[in-house]
């Protein structure tokens, strides 16, 4: 396993984990709440997880998988994929602002 930067990485007891796992900071592999004692989450090999990514529930993640930063995981990811979440940004302006006193 490898951590380059181990600052706030969280992983649960019920995490199964391959050969070759690269982890990045401030990632989260957890369970929800109520989940049975056999739900587990199943980690490949040679998997590459990017920084602030959320990994929850009873999911497999394949061999050989890429997950991009920032991401939010909650259902399976095939071997040999790349798995992103689309992040949208919008800037709203505001009409008739008033000054606070």
């Amino acid at each position: 396993m490898d951590i380059p930067h181990h600052m706030g990485i969280v992983i649960t007891k019920k995490a199964r984990i391959g050969c070759n796992l690269s982890l990045k900071q401030n990632t989260t592999v957890g369970n929800k709440q109520g989940l049975k004692e056999d739900d587990f989450i199943i980690i490949g090999n040679n998997v590459d997880i990017g920084a602030n990514t959320c990994i929850i529930g009873s999911i497999t993640i394949g061999d050989n998988v890429t997950i991009g930063a920032m991401s939010f995981v909650n259902k399976s990811i095939p071997a040999n994929s790349i798995y992103i979440t689309k992040k949208t940004s919008e800037v709203i302006p505001v009409i008739n602002h008033k000054k606070w006193d």
